[in-house]
């Protein structure tokens, strides 16, 4: 396990350091390390290594690499069963994924133990939504999920990350803006994204902007306390072509980028 002492891999290749992670990079997509130096420092490729997850196989994602494929696993509600999960994220390392998601959505203490189950026994890197489990943590402590807060938000994340998720999913580019664009326009589909609907439905709930958006300097000293990826959700994307680069999908890429 790598410890917190250590500079994220983006800062390490800034400084011109190449890491373990970056030459185990290099050696399993046959390329030069400092090719996946230039890419760290120029933001171009990730490496999503968490410095909480022991026995990861690092894998870099972007520009020149191979294509890589994620796998979708986690409890819910109906199907709470840690061994199916397990089960599941053996056979999708057998054919091949280079990534999981835990999009677990039952009960929090469940998402916690399958979370940390997923990790310890995954090599690949794992991901997750933190504002699914924000939501559920909100309907069982305060009865309604439109009662989450910015707070419980954050506490998640943290959780989350120190626990060893090396990449979230994290809704940070729609904002009050954004949503204001889109009941303007109005849609065949509204938001099909569920993190998107979540946060749209707080925003318009309390009257506040997006905390992720606010506070997103809070959200990356957390990020990189870990060396936790951040993957900008597509929280307005569209779910018909109808929709297909509407005002609202337009502006929330551009707050993202």
């Amino acid at each position: 396990m790598i410890t917190h002492t250590l500079h994220t891999q983006r800062t390490a290749a800034l400084a011109g350091q190449v890491t373990p992670a970056m030459r185990r990079v290099a050696e399993r997509e046959g390329l030069d390390v400092e090719f996946i130096l230039a890419g760290v420092a120029g933001g171009t490729i990730v490496i999503p290594a968490n410095v909480n997850h022991a026995g990861l196989d690092p894998i870099g994602i972007g520009n020149g690499l191979r294509t890589k494929v994620n796998a979708n696993l986690g409890t819910s509600p109906n199907f709470r069963s840690v061994d199916e999960e397990l089960e599941k994220l053996r056979v999708a390392l057998e054919y091949g994924a280079d990534t999981v998601m835990d999009l677990s959505t039952g009960r929090s203490a469940d998402i916690d133990r399958s979370r940390r189950v997923f990790i310890e026994s995954s090599p690949v890197p794992v991901g997750t939504v933190p504002v699914y489990q924000a939501a559920v943590e909100a309907l069982e402590k305060r009865g309604a999920v439109i009662d989450m807060t910015a707070d419980d938000l954050f506490d998640v994340i943290e959780r989350q990350a120190r626990d060893g998720v090396d990449y979230m999913t994290l809704h940070c580019g729609v904002t009050l803006e954004t949503v204001d664009k889109l009941r303007a326009e109005g849609r065949v589909c509204d938001i099909v994204s569920r993190g998107g609907a979540l946060m749209t439905a707080w925003m318009l709930h309390h009257a506040r902007e997006n905390p992720l958006f606010e506070q997103f300097d809070r959200l990356l000293e957390i990020l990189k306390e870990y060396d936790v990826t951040l993957s900008l959700g597509d929280a307005i994307r569209p779910g018909s072509t109808a929709d297909s680069l509407d005002g609202a999908q337009l502006q929330g890429l551009i707050v993202a980028g």
